[in-house]
């Protein structure tokens, strides 16, 4: 494990150790002299500034110190002389430069804090009373340059940067640095190491599966600069270069690369899976259905056949990327997945299953879209006209509370971890105690949550009968669900999802698009306008969408996905 030189509990403590150690050794020998007192009497920061003289004295005997190697008289230099002295040793194991130049230099001034944030610095801080303290509020006391050439046996070119060092007065009357982690390099913070990390190179392009350029497209802005500035997937150790890093110590965030010691092997432009020509129709689709952006909206494409991501849009185009990390209930779309179930179950297409004008879930009475009783209706009719009341109490006569879950992981592969090649929010369903709390699952309420990339790619597993993970970077790893429904089931949603878009909910978006398949659905949210939600497929093209407070399926999600049908994909 490759651990760079940080501010840690354990390092400081290894540090205190040996300093402890050595003062230990002079304090007994002071013992026979007559200052033993004035000896054990530890240094303390004060208020008054050292002279210019005082500070450039005390700023070179340190850096002459560090660069020879020296780092426990650099400590000692310092005014928190055990942190000083690990964060230095650090420095040294971690880094491993083979020589080491500093060059005192003169007068300065501290960054603005607006530059330093910018910077990632961490200027010297005020000191307080204590030593050990070395943050504070703001930079103060006597701020002094000096230059930095570090040399590594691999390359023939120095790291050369500029620091500064923040001088105070102690006690004693002499001057020491102020330490903080910015005395090593001004990048480097609290919770952060610096360390020689293997460094791969990054794609100076992104085009998609057909080598087009990928630019201009609002909602890949922030997408494209991520796979520019980070290593792809699967980059092997032959590929690898070398390089000075500060890196968080939470893990999260990216590294800030200081200094190339090793260049990596050059690499190709990256290819994701999108397509240019759907991610167009996806971004005009997505800016048009939420008038502008005026309301949130997302859609994911899909080819079946290889779980690839053909596009993706969002509405803002900033911000949250909604097609993939948004966490909301979906509605009657999650009606594919009951109907897989209850297939299972023993329901056919053409089994009686009356569709009640209400029905009653935890308390609460629960209607249709439709505001008649419809007591002759079949299965196949429930589906096509989207029967909230029907899938709820039949869903409670034949289902059990955690058969939802259960074959949507199994069977959807909603509920496994994806690895897509960008964050995402893994559909949930959690498995309810009973089936009254189970019954809103079945409509797409409750405490379902999930996005357009989870429907889509529900959309996606009907249509090739085989759960494939959603990808963005070919050759990701691909999980498979469990198992896959048979033959008889298949092909009984995939019949109920045709008439659905022939004659049913999705008629009217679905017009003129021959082929298609299709789920709508309408999302209740308290007190606000209910969320519109399309997913379909047609051909070797899956696509799902969802607008915020856009009303029913058909009305605003459903001419989103239309808009990419009509294409098609290939």
């Amino acid at each position: 494990m490759n651990k760079g030189a940080k501010i840690g509990v354990a390092a400081v403590a290894t540090a205190m150790l040996a300093v402890a150690g050595y003062g230990a050794y002079n304090i007994a020998g002071a013992l026979t002299g007559s200052d033993a007192a004035s000896a054990a009497k530890p240094r303390t920061v004060v208020a008054e500034p050292p002279t210019a003289e005082q500070a450039a004295a005390a700023a070179k005997e340190f850096l002459d110190a560090w660069a020879k190697g020296d780092v426990m008289a650099a400590g000692r230099l310092t005014d928190a002389p055990d942190a000083a002295t690990a964060a230095l040793t650090a420095f040294q194991d971690k880094v491993k430069p083979s020589a080491v130049h500093l060059t005192a230099g003169g007068p300065t001034s501290f960054p603005s804090p607006s530059a330093s944030a910018g910077a990632k610095s961490s200027a010297p801080a005020a000191p307080s009373a204590s030593a050990s303290a070395s943050t504070a509020a703001a930079p103060t006391g006597v701020p002094l340059s000096f230059k930095a050439s570090m040399e590594f046996a691999e390359t023939g070119t120095p790291w050369a940067y500029d620091g500064i060092l923040g001088l105070v007065k102690m006690s004693d009357g002499k001057a020491a640095v102020h330490w903080v982690p910015s005395v090593i390099h001004p990048h480097l913070g609290a919770g952060e190491t610096i360390a020689v990390k293997p460094v791969y190179g990054t794609p100076g392009t992104v085009t998609d599966r057909n080598g087009k350029p990928l630019g201009g497209f609002p909602s890949l802005t922030g997408v494209l600069d991520r796979f520019k500035t980070q290593a792809p997937q699967g980059g092997s150790p032959e590929d690898a270069g070398s390089g000075v890093l500060i890196s968080p110590d939470s893990g999260s965030g990216a590294p800030e690369k200081l200094f190339t010691i090793k260049e990596p092997k050059p690499v190709p432009a990256l290819k994701l899976t999108l397509d240019a020509t759907l991610q167009q129709a996806a971004e005009a689709a997505v800016a048009e259905q939420s008038k502008g952006g005026t309301r949130p909206a997302s859609l994911v494409a899909i080819e079946p056949s290889t779980g690839y991501i053909l596009a993706f849009a969002n509405a803002p185009a900033t911000g949250q990327n909604r097609a993939f990390s948004g966490a909301t209930a979906p509605g009657s779309t999650m009606k594919v997945v009951t109907t897989a179930a209850l297939l299972e179950a023993g329901v056919t297409p053409s089994t009686p299953v009356a569709c009640p004008a209400t029905t009653m879930v935890t308390g609460r009475p629960v209607a249709n879209d439709f505001p008649d009783a419809r007591p002759n209706n079949t299965f196949a009719d429930d589906f096509t006209q989207s029967c909230n009341t029907a899938f709820i109490e039949k869903g409670a006569a034949v289902l059990k509370p955690d058969t939802l879950p259960k074959i949507a992981k199994d069977v959807f592969g909603l509920g496994l971890e994806w690895k897509t090649g960008l964050s995402n929010f893994d559909t949930k369903i959690p498995t309810e105690s009973n089936m009254a709390g189970a019954a809103s699952e079945f409509i797409g309420q409750g405490k379902v949550q999930t996005n357009p990339l989870g429907m889509a790619s529900v959309a996606a597993t009907v249509q090739s009968g085989v759960f494939k993970m959603p990808v963005l970077v070919p050759g990701m790893e691909q999980k498979p669900a469990a198992r896959q429904l048979s033959g008889d089931v298949l092909g009984n949603l995939r019949t109920l999802m045709t008439q659905t878009a022939k004659s049913g909910t999705a008629a009217e978006p679905m017009a003129g698009i021959p082929g298609a398949a299709a789920k709508t659905g309408t999302a209740e949210v308290d007190g606000k306008d209910t969320n519109s939600w399309f997913t379909a497929y047609r051909g070797n093209l899956a696509v799902a969408a969802e607008v915020e407070g856009g009303l029913h399926g058909a009305q605003s999600a459903g001419p989103a996905v239309a808009k990419l049908l009509r294409i098609g994909n290939g």
